[in-house]
């Protein structure tokens, strides 16, 4: 059964607050996999959707990275990409726009390229949010819900001391 998601579906899974285990960082170290490095990461959403983070670099190549969040769709095995941090290694076309470019871009779900047959996240825009990998992971962080422990994040008023 293939999983179809509205725009307005793709907007709350994106906002669904996602928190952060305290061992994020160590639980997302890459490691090596034929020609390249990986990671995932299960989590939960706070209204019980089930996530995947999924981080990927070539070894030979720094600006050949992906950092996706997907959804784990219910009652099936689908993995559904709803934000992808893409690196600045190949081309990328829009299909339906047909609009091609080469550089850093972010390809986000939308119901429209689902609807023409294409991948979920097949649309991506040009960004200069980042320009590397750790760049890529907060965007993603940043853009997907995502909420870091409370011991990971920076006192507003106290000087950087967190209680």
């Amino acid at each position: 059964m293939s999983v179809f998601l509205s725009d307005n579906e793709i907007a709350d899974l994106l906002a669904e607050a996602k928190t952060l285990p305290a061992d994020w960082p160590t639980r997302l170290t890459l490691r090596p996999k034929r020609g390249h490095k990986e990671r995932e990461l299960d989590l939960a959403g706070e209204k019980g959707s089930r996530f995947r983070l999924i981080l990927r670099q070539a070894d030979l190549n720094q600006l050949d990275f992906s950092v996706i969040l997907a959804l784990l769709a219910p009652n099936t095995n689908q993995v559904f990409r709803l934000l992808r941090c893409n690196g600045k290694s190949h081309e990328h076309t829009n299909r339906i726009e047909q609009e091609t470019f080469y550089d850093f871009h972010v390809h986000r779900a939308t119901e429209r390229y689902q609807q023409d047959g294409c991948p979920e996240d097949g649309y991506a825009e040009v960004t200069t949010e980042y320009a590397d990998f750790a760049g890529a992971l907060d965007t993603v962080l940043s853009r997907g819900g995502f909420v870091r422990p409370k011991s990971d994040q920076l006192g507003l008023f106290d000087g950087g001391k967190s209680s």
